[in-house]
């Protein structure tokens, strides 16, 4: 049985399995019913591990094993395992969070707290920087940086930056909104985002700017700027840079004020979009 790599490659990403479960698993399913030596063959899987395998597909959901001898295993439909895997998914995610949930209320929380208390109190200022890559990370970062907002958040960002930030990080500027924190945003305000920024105005005070700057001030201290335009890099690609240096995000912020007093209202610009 001849089947691309790439086409091997995409079912392990998508079911989550090794390589000899995707081989021994196809092959299954060219064949219907097989046995396990006859599976070995087909697939090039050593005949030792093939036993193991078969197990493990059929402890997820992916085979059955028939009862005889030899002993054979049948292939399940793929959209009845598309299912099974789907429901398998979602109870393990749910164990997963319940069981950080639990977490929250043993010691060995508040252990981890005083450990990075401990160690927080060592690390020189400078050493309160770093880099990160794909713009999920940079994101997740960013709710971080929120969430710990005591004073202000002030972000300028792009068009398509000001959607995504309202898609991912509304939740947290809602809470800090709550806590007293100031909210305020620069960003090109077109016919794509304007209805998006109506969902905002009630968080953050939202300003038009043609700037192309994408970077957020925390507390004139946290600053976190990305290096790369994001209409010329795929989102696996993009770079942020976190520092926690009042010195250079008073900067950022001094170039932000004099774009905030010369922008436009988000409201004055929506309603001469229409």
């Amino acid at each position: 049985m001849i089947v691309k790599e790439e086409f091997l490659s995409k079912l392990r990403t998508y079911f989550s399995l090794n390589l000899y479960e995707v081989k021994i698993w196809t092959a299954l399913l060219s064949r219907g019913v097989s046995t396990a030596g006859e599976l070995s063959d087909i697939a090039n899987v050593p005949r030792s591990r093939s036993y193991d395998v078969l197990e493990s597909l059929e402890k997820k959901g992916f085979i059955v094993m028939k009862f005889g001898k030899p002993i054979k295993y049948l292939a399940i439909p793929p959209a009845d395992v598309v299912d099974r895997v789907k429901k398998h998914m979602r109870v393990e995610a749910e164990r997963k969070i319940k069981r950080l949930e639990e977490m929250k209320n043993t010691e060995l929380l508040e252990e981890l707290k005083a450990l990075h208390k401990q160690g927080f109190e060592l690390i020189d200022p400078t050493d309160l920087s770093g880099s990160l890559k794909g713009r999920h990370n940079i994101y997740n970062h960013l709710d971080l940086m929120i969430k710990n907002a005591e004073k202000s958040v002030t972000i300028m960002t792009t068009a398509q930056g000001l959607l995504r930030k309202i898609e991912g990080l509304k939740p947290a500027m809602e809470k800090a909104k709550k806590r007293g924190v100031k909210i305020r945003i620069a960003a090109p305000i077109t016919k794509e985002t304007k209805e998006s920024v109506k969902d905002l105005t009630d968080v953050a005070e939202i300003r038009h700017t043609d700037s192309k700057a994408r970077f957020c001030v925390v507390d004139g201290k946290g600053l976190m700027f990305m290096v790369l335009d994001d209409k010329d890099v795929h989102p696996t690609y993009d770079v942020g840079i976190w520092v926690n240096t009042p010195f250079f995000a008073s900067a950022l912020e001094g170039m932000f004020e004099q774009h905030w007093t010369e922008s436009k209202p988000a409201a004055e610009v929506v309603k001469r979009l229409g």
